[in-house]
């Protein structure tokens, strides 16, 4: 080949290109197509999905911020709020972990009910820490954001995806899950929930999938679905599309119960 030819640049290797808004269709099939790949290494199958606040602290950090505030270092009632959140946390981590030992006592050569959380700290980290702690592997499905969203270290490595589309994001926490739990969250958490029960409602979503609202205390004054009820903007039997809980016992058993009487003891095809 004679010296200072022009080499022109593979189109799939056009990294301007790629990034142009003429490539954003093949954007959004690779955060398609490589997810996919992945799960696929993984022999994961199905997924548990954990929704919830990624400001809630773990109550070892929350009684550091209490000690800290005492000692003039911030403001001890919001300390002190932080703390009682906490709860929360802790409670995530072990109804993970109780998950993910029973879904590896399961004989299966695939991966069923993998624990998955939005990939980044509080809740969603809470959640691959329980997953992390019975020895199970977990994912994160993350999000290209300006704030809050980071890697929490106790995803399984290979499992840990980062995304740019929210919708692309979306389709895999539905697509694989067959059941999930909403901890006390703000907007992000409430658009999960909402889009999720919206896709029931109106039979988008048809497989099983029990939905857990976990800590009464909280959903109770923050979200007050009857009088939608009451004004006939939503039916009665809607109200049936979630489990309310309050606690890791009650919140394992509905979830196990459910999954075993709806996937587990029904042949693939005709769950539900």
């Amino acid at each position: 080949m004679p010296e200072g030819r022009y080499r022109a640049v593979k189109a799939y290797a056009n990294q301007p290109f790629l990034n142009s808004p003429d490539a954003r269709s093949l954007r959004i099939l690779a955060e398609y197509l490589e997810p996919w790949a992945r799960f696929e290494e993984f022999h994961v199958k199905d997924t548990i999905v954990f929704f919830g606040s990624a400001r809630i602290l773990s109550r070892e950090k929350a009684l550091e911020g209490v000690e800290r505030a005492r000692a003039g270092e911030g403001e001890p009632a919001a300390a002190e709020a932080r703390l009682a959140m906490s709860r929360y946390y802790e409670e995530a981590r072990e109804l993970a972990r109780r998950l993910t030992e029973w879904s590896k006592g399961l004989e299966s050569a695939e991966r069923r009910f993998v624990i998955c959380s939005g990939g980044g700290p509080g809740i969603m980290e809470a959640a691959n820490r329980g997953a992390s702690e019975a020895k199970g592997e977990n994912v994160g499905l993350n999000i290209s954001v300006p704030f809050e969203q980071s890697d929490n270290p106790y995803i399984t490595h290979r499992l840990s995806f980062e995304f740019h589309y929210f919708f692309m994001r979306k389709f895999w926490f539905n697509y694989l899950a067959k059941a999930m739990v909403i901890m006390p969250g703000g907007f992000g958490t409430l658009d999960e929930f909402m889009e999720t029960v919206t896709l029931m409602q109106t039979k988008k979503i048809t497989k099983p999938m029990p939905i857990v609202l976990y800590g009464t205390d909280y959903w109770d004054e923050v979200l007050n679905i009857e009088p939608m009820v009451r004004h006939g903007t939503v039916g009665l039997d809607d109200l049936s599309l979630f489990h309310r809980s309050n606690s890791v016992d009650d919140a394992f058993e509905h979830l196990t119960g459910e999954l075993t009487r709806r996937v587990l003891q029904t042949p693939e095809g005709e769950e539900g």
